[in-house]
């Protein structure tokens, strides 16, 4: 459906995974190879008990195909909507039986043509069946045609050129306008067609999360907008397996709190990928710390709104100034982890085909960083900040949430840029403005993370680069560089189409607007016997398996 989904900007270091994804001890440097879920076949499960973690925000907007939706959108999606796709751990793509009898994929003279065949035995909540209609709505409302909606990505849904009914209702068939390289990353979840109305998509879901619009082996038995808490029960509609947990817990709450609820017993997993928080669950009993390659990137985005930062050569000259290797020091402190410096932000270092494109462009300078600001006219004073025409060079940088990693990485920053004359203000604010400050763009820098929802990195170039993308909250791009990234879309061959992107991302660096910092392992603690969640990489697995070992 969609690769990308921001998060707060440590990694959520502190926040269980939110994608829904062995007992650990401190032997040295920390393995991501792999996911560390616990796997466990049902029959080892019990039946019943709860589960209960914590989100950064329990974002307004539930509709996780609008533009306001995130990564937090999308975990909670997953627990009372249609799932009709599974991955593995490393990304393979796997129909979910329960909503897909069969999916054929196959090239028809020039085009690419997916059949779906639906589980007669699939209805919506409210007795809709789910059918050749709901992947119609999805394509509409998502393939950017219609302006009314204010649609997350359009990506692969564009460059469908029909969607149709097969031999009878529960069949699909979805024919591309060419050969399409990425077909497994769409539909996997999809609309309900009573959603497709302009104004139910934009403003229907805004507090109201629409669980009779849902299906799966949960729905919603309560939720609380004002204090960030969402309940799920089973579902009493679904025809499958049913869940092994009676109640699936959701609490928006401070990475602080999180950590303190989690060693008190009121929740029963929350990350710990940073140093404090990690050390604190080591002197715990009766836990795991589950430990694999977090899908996620951490970077700097410049807001080319600012009038300061609208000038390309200031631009250059902060993100030149910028020491990576220090502030990657920082975030993996007392984690026994190191990195290379990522150098995209389309693929991971663990994934085929990714290549350093940031290094021919960008590298850490201060030295040029000073020239750049001497040639714009950016003068140093007697407090070390430059100014020009009578106007401090002064940025604003929002510190989101109280996680300590997060304050510390803020820190550094201050005092990186202050070597080079750009004073950096940065302003407290909580976990719950997040989507806030990023949609309205309440910021001059801002630390964010980007969330995989699946291994497809080049299929959603568009989502990071194009112009008016919401997650482009830079305001990058140019009309120029929107039309290559479409040529570069429609290659057909996976392999040559990332070829095509690494070049094009060189080119979309060298616009000076984000900068990648560091990927980071993804650590979750939980109490001991939870099996089927962790630390997962690409996983998105059946829900209904989550739950205690007997």
């Amino acid at each position: 459906m969609k690769r990308w989904s921001v998060i707060i900007a440590a990694m959520a270091v502190t926040i269980a995974c939110i994608t829904g994804c062995g007992a650990a001890i401190d032997t040295g440097a920390v393995k991501t190879e792999g996911a560390s879920l616990n796997l466990q076949p049902r029959e080892n499960l019990e039946d019943g008990g709860s589960l209960t973690t914590v989100l950064a925000e329990v974002s307004a907007q539930w509709n996780t195909f609008h533009a306001d939706g995130n990564a937090y959108t999308l975990a909670l999606w997953r627990w009372y909507n249609p799932v009709l796709a599974y991955f593995s751990p490393d990304g393979q793509y796997a129909p979910n039986p329960d909503y897909l009898t069969d999916v054929r994929t196959e090239v028809v003279g020039r085009d690419t043509v997916v059949t779906y065949t639906i589980n007669p035995k699939a209805f919506f909540n409210d007795g809709t069946p789910i059918d050749y209609r709901a992947f119609v709505e999805t394509w509409r409302t998502s393939r950017g045609i219609d302006d009314r909606y204010i649609v997350s990505s359009t990506d692969g849904y564009s460059q469908i050129a029909s969607v149709t009914r097969g031999a009878d209702d529960r069949e699909v068939v979805v024919r591309f306008d060419g050969v399409y390289a990425w077909p497994d990353g769409l539909f996997n979840v999809v609309l309900h067609p009573k959603a497709a109305d302009p104004d139910v998509y934009n403003e229907g879901y805004v507090r109201k999360p629409h669980p009779e619009w849902g299906a799966g082996p949960f729905t919603i038995a309560s939720y609380d907008a004002d204090n960030g808490t969402v309940v799920f029960e089973r579902n009493p509609k679904w025809w499958g397996k049913p869940g092994k947990l009676d109640r699936r817990i959701f609490r928006q709450m401070e990475s602080q709190a999180a950590l303190n609820a989690f060693q008190n017993g009121e929740i029963d997993a929350t990350g710990v990928a940073a140093k404090d928080a990690r050390a604190r669950a080591l002197t715990m009993n009766g836990i795991d710390i589950r430990t694999a390659a977090a899908p996620q990137q951490s970077l700097l985005v410049l807001n080319l709104d600012t009038p300061i930062l609208s000038d390309r050569r200031v631009r250059e000259a902060v993100l030149s100034a910028v020491d990576r290797e220090t502030l990657s020091r920082i975030r993996f402190t007392g984690l026994n982890y190191t990195e290379e410096l990522p150098g995209s932000l389309s693929l991971y270092p663990f994934q085929p085909g990714y290549e350093d494109n940031l290094s021919d462009v960008l590298s850490y300078d201060p030295a040029k960083a000073e020239e750049l600001l001497d040639r714009s006219g950016w003068t140093e004073g007697g407090d070390g900040i430059r100014s020009k025409d009578g106007r401090r060079l002064s940025l604003e940088l929002p510190n989101i949430g109280d996680d300590t990693t997060t304050q510390n990485l803020s820190r550094a920053l201050q005092a990186i840029l202050k070597k080079v004359g750009v004073d950096l203000a940065v302003r407290q604010r909580p976990s719950a403005d997040f989507s806030q400050v990023v949609v309205n763009k309440e910021f001059d820098v801002l630390l964010l993370g980007f969330s995989s929802s699946d291994p497809f990195g080049m299929a959603y170039f568009c989502q990071v680069w194009c112009m008016g993308s919401q997650l482009n909250p830079a305001g990058a791009g140019s009309p120029e560089l929107d039309a290559q990234i479409r040529a570069m879309s429609r290659i057909g061959d996976p392999m040559a189409q990332i070829k095509a992107g690494n070049e094009l991302e060189r080119e979309a660096f060298a616009q000076f607007s984000n900068l990648p910092l560091f990927n980071g392992p993804s650590m979750v603690a939980v109490k001991e016997g939870l099996a089927n969640y962790g630390a997962g990489q690409f996983y998105v697995g059946p829900i209904e398996d989550i739950g205690w070992e007997k």
